[in-house]
């Protein structure tokens, strides 16, 4: 009998800040709450059919998780700039969506550290705190810098990952809790080396642009996982369309199962059918 169950386009799982974090899945136009559905058997079948999430035409192919090829080739949330944002051509007149980068670039991003498969640096847009953390999985996180725009959180990112890491080790992270991290002590160290870097930056973007968050605080973030993966295997809907197994965590985009772990992200626009029971 089904505990409960959902059909259609699927999206990043949304995750709440609760201790521990509390989990829905986005599915046609329900969305599934996850963390009672721990212990249960998760049930998840790729339907064949995936649909842009931008313009809803039936791709064969999902490009930068959930478009079809004609979209992220025009889009400017495709562009290759978003990955690498201090490579931003705004300035020279070539944006492909001028309108979309004032609303989505032209703001206050945050730089922040996190511990998630050990310490990272990272950017994302000040609204977008906690939700960011959350989605990488990170069991601690840090603002350390306000800065103006997108370009320029990316240049200081830049900086930084000369000293420290800007990615993440899935493979670590499914594992189990990374060792805690003196995250202030890691801000100071990594500021206190890249200060000629960052003062050349404020020298030129002005020192507004760019604003130390002295007063931050470590921000600790807790899963709900029952059980961590000696050696977690990945999921592959592409191949293989049907994924059965006892539900034993949700960490990041990922739910853990006893058969295997699944990075749903890489799922949006996929057409699923999901059954607990």
């Amino acid at each position: 009998m089904a505990f409960l169950s959902g059909e259609g386009s699927v999206s990043k799982l949304v995750g709440e800040l609760e201790a521990p974090v509390r989990y829905s899945l986005p599915i046609g136009d329900q969305r599934l709450p996850l963390n009672e559905c721990l212990g249960k058997t998760l049930r998840l079948q790729a339907l064949g059919a995936i649909h842009c999430t931008h313009c809803g035409r039936k791709t064969k192919k999902s490009f930068s998780q959930g478009y079809c090829y004609p979209c992220f080739t025009k889009l400017a949330q495709c562009d290759s700039c978003i990955m690498s944002p201090e490579k931003c051509h705004y300035d020279q007149g070539t944006c492909r969506e001028p309108a979309w980068g004032e609303q989505y670039c032209m703001t206050d991003h945050i730089v922040y550290l996190a511990n998630s498969s050990g310490l990272k640096v990272g950017i994302t847009r000040a609204t977008q705190v906690p939700t960011r953390w959350i989605d990488q999985g990170a069991s601690q996180a840090l603002p350390i810098l306000r800065v103006a725009t997108r370009q320029q959180s990316g240049l200081v990112e830049d900086l930084l990952r000369q000293q420290v890491a800007d990615k993440t080790n899935w493979r670590a992270l499914l594992k189990g809790e990374p060792e805690p991290l003196d995250l202030l002590a890691e801000r100071d160290r990594l500021l206190d080396n890249a200060q000629a870097g960052i003062s050349e930056l404020q020298q030129r973007f002005g020192l507004q642009a760019i604003q130390l968050l002295s007063n931050a605080e470590p921000l600790e973030i807790s899963y709900p996982v029952l059980e961590y993966a000696a050696k977690p295997q990945s999921a592959n809907l592409d191949k293989e369309p049907l994924l059965e197994g006892t539900l034993l965590g949700i960490k990041g985009q990922y739910l853990l199962l006893d058969t295997a772990v699944i990075n749903i992200r890489k799922y949006t626009a996929y057409s699923l059918s999901v059954s607990v029971s």
